[in-house]
């Protein structure tokens, strides 16, 4: 089975038409939505937050060492932060049914996809592991220690509340549905964060290959896969690369139905308003799952070919 998608470089998004390996790319597209949906408003925090979310991957920010992960790495987060931007401006399209966020909720929304990762980032007086990696159970709560210790440092501290709440919607620690927040459009802030970040790495068009090479190795260092698999780890245990293959059909089938469609009560398709009617990330999951199919079918037809 041939995909429906024409060729697309790894590097680039669902619409083929931003380089999400870019932060500057990235930003751009970010700020002409943002500034396109909400004329008037001082979008000029995005400058800064880039800026930082660069100099934190790269590990030019001071006291950090900068990214080690191949999976959860700049790619990864700048395709959310595109997809939140997306998700935004769908959902404002249809402010009058669903109630508007408003331009400081979206900016907010920003900054804490930038940064919803930033607890896999090992400070430099880390000697207590090798690999960010390591911190792959805590990472969400990293992450919100990391935003309520830099927002306020750069003058952004009336974000901090909303950014460190949200976070934890990229989690998988329990319902989000019982998560703390303000009031109603924080729930969908929320909402439409936990969904950026499984649309956006589900329809990667590189998503199995970096599922096999990349996600079993941070699943492995920390404490998820493998026979080293941390005792006090309630998930799946994963004892190959072959083996997380073979289970992320149901863990799709699980992000959509039970994440996506339950938790997020569905803001994912927002996407296809921002897009004029297409869900373009959906498309692209769609046939990701096609094509993990197609490649299951022949590893178990070869394998038995082997054992007859």
């Amino acid at each position: 089975m041939h995909s429906r998608f024409p060729p697309r470089p790894g590097h680039m998004d669902v619409s083929n038409s931003v380089d999400v390996s870019d932060p500057v790319a990235v930003e751009a597209k970010v700020r002409g939505i943002l500034e396109g949906r909400y004329p008037g408003f001082d979008f000029a925090p995005l400058a800064l937050l880039f800026r930082d979310f660069t100099a934190l991957y790269a590990g030019e920010f001071p006291g950090f060492r900068g990214c080690e992960m191949k999976y959860h790495d700049t790619q990864h987060v700048l395709d959310v932060t595109l997809a939140m931007a997306r998700l935004l401006d769908g959902h404002e399209q249809q402010s009058v049914a669903m109630g508007s966020l408003g331009p400081a909720l979206a900016l907010a929304g920003i900054a804490a996809a930038l940064f919803h990762d930033s607890g896999y980032i090992r400070r430099t007086r880390d000697t207590r592991h090798k690999n960010g990696a390591a911190y792959t159970r805590t990472h969400v709560s990293r992450s919100e220690r990391f935003m309520a210790e830099y927002l306020p440092g750069v003058g952004l501290q009336h974000m901090a509340g909303t950014c460190r709440r949200i976070v934890h919607f990229t989690g998988y620690q329990q319902d989000t549905r019982s998560l703390p927040v303000a009031d109603r459009r924080e729930q969908r802030l929320g909402a439409m964060l936990g969904s950026a970040d499984l649309i956006a790495q589900m329809a990667d068009v590189n998503y199995l290959t970096k599922c096999r090479d990349h996600l079993y190795e941070e699943f492995e260092i920390g404490g998820m896969a493998g026979r080293n698999a941390h005792p006090n780890h309630a998930g799946v245990v994963y004892r190959s690369p072959e083996h997380l293959l073979e289970s992320t059909p149901s863990f799709i089938r699980e992000a959509i139905d039970g994440r996506l469609e339950g938790e997020f009560d569905g803001v994912h398709r927002c996407a296809a308003v921002h897009f004029g009617g297409r869900h373009l990330y959906m498309e692209a999951i769609t046939d990701n799952s096609r094509r993990l199919e197609q490649l299951l079918t022949s590893q178990r037809a070869a394998l038995a070919v082997v054992h007859y």
